[in-house]
């Protein structure tokens, strides 16, 4: 579920955080596109083996409304605005995204309020709490973790195996413990690893969380709404999972190693 957002600042937390300590760059992160891309056809070749019905396509057409249309249209601006303005001009993301929503929210409350008096904020406050209560476990289950010192336990790896292996073994242990927090101490534990050693930490934690269901908000999103959908029967597809994650781990690890390596 993570891997398409692993590559972009934009995409994914832990992303965003290795970035801002300027372990990576936004060139460098576009490399991960390939061992993203390839981890998943990976899964989605795997997973095909085990259907055995048709699967079927809503074929419906519907209208998007147009202010939807707005919406999306300076979504995507901003997003290919912010890569852009960094790359070409060393503009900070933080400002060009910020830039962007002030924009979208402006632009949504002037043409929600011709039709109604509603502000815009309250279709924020009309977004389910399933997110809300999955940060609120992981606050509380860090904070035991901190207070025990696993955290910081497990940036000791590194002193036991190669940094390759330990960035690995990490983004498995992202999926019991939230990627956040670990990439936290991590950053904070100041790893002595080169640009292509984070570009790897920044797959295996973004991408590592998805190995369980609760390993991230998206999967927790998605067992909420998809009932077929649970701890156990996701459980069955983890050595898939676990394959598809490996292969685009080294695959990173390579890729790196050959480009960005001096």
């Amino acid at each position: 579920m993570n891997s398409g957002g692993v590559s972009l600042i934009t995409g994914d937390v832990t992303t965003l955080m290795i970035f801002l300590a300027g372990k990576v760059s936004i060139g460098s992160l576009l490399l991960l596109i390939l061992p993203s891309a390839f981890g998943v056809l990976v899964l989605a070749i795997l997973l095909s083996l085990r259907m055995n019905r048709r699967v079927y396509f809503d074929t419906e057409i519907r209208h998007i409304d147009s202010k939807d249309k707005v919406i999306a249209l300076i979504f995507l601006v901003t997003i290919i605005s912010t890569l852009l303005l960094n790359v070409m001009f060393q503009v900070p993301p933080v400002l060009t995204f910020l830039f962007g929503l002030s924009t979208m929210f402006l632009i949504a409350h002037l043409m929600l309020r011709q039709e109604s008096n509603r502000n815009v904020l309250n279709y924020i406050r009309e977004i389910e709490f399933d997110t809300l209560l999955f940060f609120l476990g992981v606050l509380l289950i860090v904070g035991v973790l901190k207070e025990v010192g696993v955290l910081n336990k497990l940036t000791a790896l590194y002193q036991f195996m190669p940094a390759e292996l330990a960035n690995y073994v990490l983004g498995i242990s992202s999926a019991l413990i939230d990627n956040v927090p670990l990439t936290a101490a991590l950053l904070k534990a100041n790893i002595d690893m080169g640009p292509a050693g984070w570009l790897a930490v920044t797959y295996s934690t973004g991408v590592g969380g998805s190995l369980l269901v609760i390993g991230s908000a998206a999967g927790i999103i998605a067992m909420s709404k998809v009932k077929e959908l649970n701890f156990i029967s996701y459980g069955s597809m983890f050595a898939y999972l676990l394959l598809a994650y490996s292969i685009g781990y080294w695959l990173s690890v390579w890729v790196g190693g050959r480009l960005l390596t001096p």
